[in-house]
C-alpha cells in the first residue's frame, strides 16, 4: 500500500499535498489516503476479458428493459430498468430515496425476479418495519442483508444472481483492501467501480443511493456521477407533499423527463396528471397569478406562477425567485422598466413557481413578466387564460417549441384562451380544438390584452 493525496471534490490524485486542487480549483480539498500499490490490478478486479466484436453483430434481447410497475419511475428511466445498468439516486435527507427503493424492490419481486437489498445503515429488523409500513414486507424473491463489505456483497451477487441490486447507501460501503475509512474519496470511487463492473459482467441492474452535501450535490468525488449510467435527483422539500424525480444523466433515455410523486403514509404514490395537481388550489381573482405550460421531456405540464410586488423598505430593492432563474427574473424586470415604462426600481419583487417545480423552459418568460405586471398594477388576470412565449430584450415575444401539445394540455384542463407568439400560430392552428388562440408579437401587446392599456 502507498499513500496519495486525493481531492474530495473531483477525485484528482497528487503524489504530494497541494493547497489548491489543479483540476477543480477548490482550496484545502486534498486529503491523504492509502491506495493500492498497483492500481491497474485493483481496477481489473472482477473484470472479464472479451474480444472486440463488430457493432453490427451485437444482438439485443427483447426483454432488455424490466418494468418496475411504477409508471412515473419507468418514465424517468426511459421505459424501464436496463439490464446491467447502474443508477445513482440522490436527494436531501428524508426526501424518499430509501422509500422508493423498497417500493421498486417489491414491484420487481412480485414479477418473480430476484432482488437483493443491501441495507448498510439500518439493521434487517429496522428495514423490515419500514417495508411493512410500505406494504413491501412480503415477497419470496426479495432478499435483504445488512452488509458494508464490498467483497461480501460481490459474493452475495454471485450466489443469488439477482435481477436488481440496491445498495443503501454507497457512502457506507468499503473495500477492505483500502486503508481509508468508508465514505472517503478512494473508497467511494473504488466501490462504485467494483459494483459497475459487477453489473456489466452479470447483467444485474444496480441502484446506488447517494448522500447529498449541504450544498445540494452528491457526496464523494464527481467521478462517481461519471461512472454510473443514470443519475436521478429527488427535488422537493422533505416537508412538502410532492416530490419530483428528475434525470440529470441517462445513457438509455432522455434527461428531460420527470416523475411526480406524492408522499403519503404508505410511501410514494405516483401522480399521473401533474398539471391538475399543481393547479388544484389556485386562487381566483388574485393579482400576480398566471398559468403557463412547460415541457418536461415529452410531457406538457401546466404550472402556476405567482408574483408579489411590494414597496421596498430598504435602499436596495430585492429580486427573489423560487423555482425560476433569479438572473432571468432581473432581465424581465429590466424589460418591463425599459420597454413598458413601469417604475420598479423601488419595488421588492418575489416570484414563486407553485408546487416545488423548477422551470428552465424559456416559454415561462411571458408568464413571469405578466404576473409581475399584474401584481404591480393590482389587476388579476382571467383565470381561464394560458400564457406562452419567450421574451427578448427588445420586448418581443418569440416563438416556442411544441406549442400544439401545450395548447392541448391547457384545453384538457378547461382553459378557454391562450396567448401565443405570432410565430407559432401557423403550426398550432391545427389541433387547437375549441380553445381561442390570441397571437401576440410583443410584451406590450400581451399586457394590453390581459390588463388593458
Amino acid at each position: 500500500m502507498k499513500t496519495a493525496f486525493i481531492c474530495q471534490n473531483c477525485g484528482y490524485r497528487s503524489p504530494r499535498w497541494l493547497g489548491r486542487c489543479p483540476d477543480c480549483q477548490m482550496w484545502n480539498s486534498l486529503v491523504e489516503e492509502e491506495v493500492p500499490s498497483s492500481p491497474a490490478e485493483t481496477s481489473a478486479r472482477g473484470g472479464a476479458v472479451e474480444d472486440p466484436v463488430l457493432l453490427e453483430d451485437v444482438s439485443i434481447g427483447e426483454n432488455i428493459r424490466l418494468k418496475t410497475g411504477i409508471g412515473e419511475f419507468d418514465r424517468v428511466l426511459g421505459g424501464g430498468i436496463v439490464q446491467g445498468s447502474v443508477v445513482l439516486i440522490g436527494g436531501d435527507p428524508g426526501v424518499g430515496k430509501s422509500t422508493v427503493s423498497l417500493q421498486i424492490s417489491r414491484q420487481v419481486a412480485l414479477q418473480g425476479k430476484t432482488v437483493l437489498y443491501i441495507s448498510g445503515e439500518e439493521s434487517v429488523q429496522q428495514t423490515k418495519l419500514r417495508a411493512e409500513r410500505l406494504g413491501a414486507g412480503k415477497g419470496s424473491d426479495l432478499f435483504i442483508v445488512n452488509q458494508t463489505d464490498i467483497t461480501l456483497i460481490r459474493e452475495y451477487v454471485r450466489k443469488l444472481s439477482p435481477a436488481v441490486l440496491i445498495v443503501d447507501s454507497i457512502q457506507v460501503v468499503y473495500d477492505p483492501a483500502l486503508g481509508s475509512s468508508p465514505g472517503s474519496v478512494g473508497q467511494v470511487r473504488e466501490c462504485a467501480g467494483t459494483l459497475t463492473r459487477l453489473a456489466k459482467n452479470t447483467g444485474t441492474a444496480v441502484f446506488l443511493i447517494g448522500h447529498v452535501t449541504k450544498e445540494g450535490t452528491l457526496a464523494g468525488p464527481r467521478v462517481l456521477e461519471h461512472i454510473v449510467d443514470t443519475v436521478l435527483y429527488f427535488e422537493g422539500d422533505r416537508f412538502a407533499l410532492y416530490r419530483v424525480l428528475r434525470a440529470v444523466k441517462n445513457r438509455f433515455g432522455s434527461t428531460n423527463e420527470i416523475g411526480v410523486f406524492e408522499m403519503t403514509s404508505g410511501g410514494l404514490r405516483e401522480v399521473s396528471n401533474p398539471s391538475e395537481i399543481f393547479l388544484s388550489e389556485r386562487p381566483e381573482n388574485t393579482p400576480g397569478s398566471v398559468v403557463t405550460a412547460v415541457m418536461e421531456g415529452t410531457r406538457p405540464v401546466l404550472v402556476e406562477i405567482q408574483a408579489l410586488v411590494s414597496r421596498s423598505g430598504f435602499g436596495y430593492a430585492r429580486r427573489r425567485a423560487q423555482g425560476f432563474d433569479s438572473n432571468r427574473l432581473s432581465l424581465l424586470v429590466a424589460v418591463l422598466e425599459k420597454r413598458i415604462g413601469y417604475s420598479l426600481e423601488t419595488e421588492d419583487i418575489f416570484v414563486n413557481v407553485v408546487g416545488g417545480m423548477k422551470i428552465e423552459d424559456p416559454v415561462a418568460d411571458l408568464a413571469v413578466a405578466c404576473s409581475v405586471a399584474s401584481a404591480f398594477r393590482g389587476k388579476p388576470l382571467s383565470g381561464d387564460t394560458l400564457v406562452l412565449g419567450e421574451v427578448g430584450l427588445a420586448g418581443e415575444v418569440r416563438s416556442v417549441s411544441q406549442s400544439g401539445a401545450r395548447v392541448k394540455e391547457g384545453e384538457k384542463l378547461g382553459f378557454k384562451k391562450c396567448l401565443l407568439p405570432k410565430g407559432n400560430m401557423p403550426s398550432s392552428g391545427d389541433g387547437c380544438g375549441r380553445m381561442q388562440t390570441v397571437p401576440v408579437g410583443s410584451l406590450r401587446e400581451a399586457l394590453d390584452i390581459l390588463l388593458g392599456g
